[in-house]
Order: C-alpha cells, then structure tokens, then sequence
C-alpha cells in the first residue's frame, strides 16, 4: 500500500508541450521532432530549467561559444530549453535572449503546464528531440561543456560510429571527491553523499561512481528504449534510467569531467535526500515486483 502512496503517478504531456517557439517564431508554435522519427540534426542539447532566468544566461554562452568555435562547429545542433513550468518568465527569458545574441541558432523553447520535476523536464525534452545523439546537461553551467568531446569520444568507442549503436555515456565528478571543489562543501552535504553511493551500490548501479552528474550522452537508439519507460519525474530518475540501461544490457561508460559549485541552487539537501531514499526505495521495489521496467506498461508517450 506504501509502495502504490510513493509511487508516482504516469508522467503525461500536454499538447502544448509538444510544440515549441523560438526567436523565428515566437507567437506561432511549432510541432517537436519525436525521438521515434529520424534524427534532424547531429546533437540535440536538452536543457532542463526551473527559474533560471539568472544563472542560464551564463551557461548558454559557454555552450555556444564551445559549439560553433571547437570541431563540434562542423556538427549540426538543436538546443531545446524545457522550462518546467517556471515562475519567472524563464521561457520569454530564454527567447529574448535567443533573439538578441544568437539569432543564429537553433534554440527551442519548450514550456511545460506544471512543474513536474527535472526528471519530467528531460524526459520531456529527449522524447521530443531531433538529435543522432542527445545530451543532457544542467542550466547551472556547473560541468565544463568542453568536455562534451570526452563525451564524444567515449560515444564513438561504445558505438563504433554507428548510427544504430546503443550507448550512454555519464559524466563523472568523482574523481574531484577529494578536491577542494568537493572538500569546501558543508559536511552534512558530504556525509549525504557518501550515504546515497552507499545506498546506490545496494540498489544495483554501484558499478557508476557518480549518477547524478548532470552532463549525460545517449545515442539516439539507447534514448528510444530508455526515456518511454521513465516513471520518476523528480531527481532519482538517472538511477532509473541507469538501471532501465543495465537491465537492457545498453552499453554505459563513466567518463571524468570538470565541475565546480555555482550558487542559487534551488536544492534543499536535507529534504532533497530524503526524497531520494523514497525514490530509491520506489524504483527497485517497482522493479522488483514486476510493475516497472522495459514492457510493464510503459513506453507509450501520453499525450492529453
């Protein structure tokens, strides 16, 4: 009876959230290239955003600035900005922005009826993404973008440069656990941290050092079997869809990445990891028992 109180109910999209507007048409929405179509461009760069009207100025210049001026320049690229249901304009925010300094590219915004959570925003925004391969990455700007070539690479090794290959590639920062990148955080942020590795190795991903980097690669074969199965809209839902991988036998390879703390987290950590106890608690439980996983009554997109 718990189990069916913690579980989470179906993510379900609106219609309205399967178009979007940019700064060519910023009054007429457009229709979302759905992950079931052929891929339209080499990368879709999904970016999940809850008020982040202040801090996704910054992050977006040091994506564009890597996209057109490294040898991704000779990619083609979408960035699709999920603004899951902000209360500060983030999504007019987003277009202005798109207008003014980049009129040149291909920014999408995406606004979601209700905030749902980041796990929604990115599910949302991969199912309706038109890229070869799809990036997940936060609208902090805390992981380097320069390390999506890392990325890459590793992509590349798993897939062989084929289109159809499956492969997600994770962004790490535990390699930085004893940097003072890590060190100058609180020590109850710390303790926690080390508490969920703990808690994660006995959830059955303790083979990935660090899930909840939020700089992650899929191709788009591995997208298409994973995010129609996500049930977790809130923060857990990496280790979801790590175990969705595992359990599909999608080859996952963990590859270190540059961070660093950048203030106005919206993340109350003591609440935050409570909740992702409940949500571990309700993955494998889900999982165990049958009512999750590839072919449990998922993978249908549904659209109100």
């Amino acid at each position: 009876m718990l189990l069916l109180i913690w579980s989470p109910e179906p993510i379900v999209s609106h219609q309205s959230e399967t178009l979007y507007r940019s700064h060519k048409s910023p009054d007429k929405p457009l229709p979302l290239t759905r992950l079931a179509d052929p891929a339209t461009v080499d990368l879709s760069v999904v970016i999940p955003a809850y008020n982040e009207t202040e801090r996704l100025p910054i992050m977006l210049e040091q994506t564009i600035s890597h996209l057109r001026n490294s040898k991704s320049s000779s990619r083609t690229f979408e960035i699709l900005i999920v603004d899951d249901g902000s209360t500060d304009h983030t999504n007019n925010a987003s277009l202005e922005l798109a207008q003014s300094k980049y009129p040149d590219i291909d920014i999408k915004v995406v606004t979601m009826e209700l905030n749902q959570g980041k796990g929604a925003a990115v599910r949302h925004g991969m199912l309706y993404s038109g890229g070869k391969q799809l990036l997940m990455v936060d609208a902090d700007g805390a992981s380097r973008f320069q390390d999506l070539e890392r990325l890459w690479d590793a992509m590349d090794e798993i897939t062989g440069r084929d289109e159809a290959g499956e492969g997600v590639v994770v962004g790490s920062r535990a390699h930085l656990v004893k940097t003072e990148a890590v060190v100058k955080r609180s020590v109850i942020r710390n303790l926690l941290m080390r508490s969920l590795h703990t808690l994660l190795l006995l959830a059955g991903v303790g083979h990935i050092r660090d899930t909840q980097c939020g700089f992650k690669l899929f191709s788009r074969p591995a997208a298409r079997k994973l995010f129609p199965h996500q049930h977790l809209p809130s923060w857990m839902f990496d280790v979801e869809l790590l175990l969705l991988a595992k359990a599909q036998n999608i080859p996952v390879r963990e590859v270190d990445v540059q961070w660093h703390e950048v203030g106005g987290s919206k993340l109350n950590v003591v609440q935050a990891s409570l909740g992702m106890l409940r949500d571990l608690v309700v993955i494998r439980a889900n999982m165990l028992i049958g009512r999750w996983g590839v072919g449990k009554g998922s993978g249908k997109e549904k659209v109100e």
